[in-house]
C-alpha cells in the first residue's frame, strides 16, 4: 500500500474524490487524524491530510508509516531557486529544515537524532514522480494561462521546510544566501523526511510552486490551490502510481 499526505485538504483533495469514484473508501480515524484507504489508478492507497507545521506531518507521517510500503507526500512550495516560477513542480531530491539550529552542539541544520542535514529521498520514487510531473507540466492547461503561467517546467532538488510560512523577499534572499541550492520552501516535508528516515521506509516529496515566498505569497493562493494545486497532485499521483 501507498500511502499520499499533504498538508491542506485542497491540495488532496482531488486525489480522494478520484480515489472515491475508482472504489468505496474505508475511513478510520486514529488520535484524531482521518485516514482513508481505497484504491487509485491500480494501487492501493492510504490517503490523509496532516495539517500545517513540522510537528504536524510528522504525527501524521508516524500514523502512516505503520501501515504502508511508500510514503508520497504533495502539496503547494513556494519557489527559492532562481529558474523555479509559478506553476513550476519540484521533485525533492534532498530535504532540509532551515530552522534547525542546534550550535554549538551540532552544526547548523544538523538533525541531532540523525546525524543528518539533508535527508535524501527514494531515488526510484523520485524518478517516477519526476517523469509524471514532466507530463503533466506539459499537458495544455487553460486554469494554467489565468495566472500568467504560460511554460510550467519539472525540476528535481533540494527542498527545505521550516515552521515558518516565507512571505517576504528578505526572508527568501536570506534562506537563499544560507542555502543558495534550495529550490522551494515548503513548511512539512522535511519533517516527513525525518520520520521515513528513522522508519527506514521509502518516501518522496513533491510539490506545486504557488509563488515566489515573498510579499505575493498569499494572493489569489485559495483559486491556485483549486485550479492548478489540486488537479496537478491528482494527475501526478495517478500518473506515478502504476509504475510503482
Amino acid at each position: 500500500m501507498i500511502g499520499i499526505i499533504s498538508a491542506l485538504r485542497e491540495e488532496i483533495v482531488a486525489i480522494v474524490e478520484q480515489a472515491s469514484a475508482e472504489a468505496p473508501l474505508h475511513t478510520q480515524e486514529v488520535l484524531g487524524h482521518r485516514l482513508h484507504t481505497g484504491r487509485l489508478a491500480g494501487r492501493e492507497v492510504l490517503l490523509a491530510q496532516c495539517g500545517v507545521g513540522k510537528v504536524a506531518a510528522a504525527i501524521t507521517a508516524t500514523l502512516m508509516a505503520q501501515q504502508v510500503e511508500a510514503l508520497i507526500m504533495v502539496g503547494t512550495a513556494g519557489g527559492i531557486g532562481a529558474e523555479v516560477h509559478t506553476g513550476d513542480v519540484v521533485v525533492a531530491t534532498e530535504l532540509v529544515q532551515h530552522d534547525m539550529d542546534a550550535r554549538p552542539l551540532f552544526a547548523r541544520w544538523v538533525l541531532p537524532s540523525v546525524g543528518l542535514s539533508h535527508i535524501p529521498t527514494d531515488a526510484r520514487l523520485s524518478g517516477v514522480l519526476l517523469d509524471a510531473a514532466a507530463q503533466v507540466v506539459t499537458a495544455p492547461s487553460a486554469q494554467l494561462t489565468g495566472f500568467g503561467i504560460t511554460h510550467p517546467r519539472a525540476h528535481a532538488g533540494v527542498v527545505a521546510s521550516g515552521d515558518v510560512f516565507m512571505s517576504t523577499s528578505e526572508h527568501s534572499l536570506q534562506l537563499r544566501t544560507d542555502l543558495p541550492t534550495v529550490l522551494a520552501v515548503e513548511m512539512e516535508g522535511a519533517a516527513v523526511a525525518q520520520v521515513c528516515h528513522t522508519a527506514g521506509l521509502p518516501f518522496a516529496v513533491v510539490r506545486t510552486i504557488s509563488d515566489r515566498a515573498d510579499a505575493a505569497a498569499a494572493v489569489d493562493f485559495p483559486r491556485f490551490l483549486q485550479t492548478v494545486a489540486a488537479p496537478y497532485a491528482r494527475d501526478l499521483v495517478t500518473r506515478a502510481l502504476p509504475n510503482l
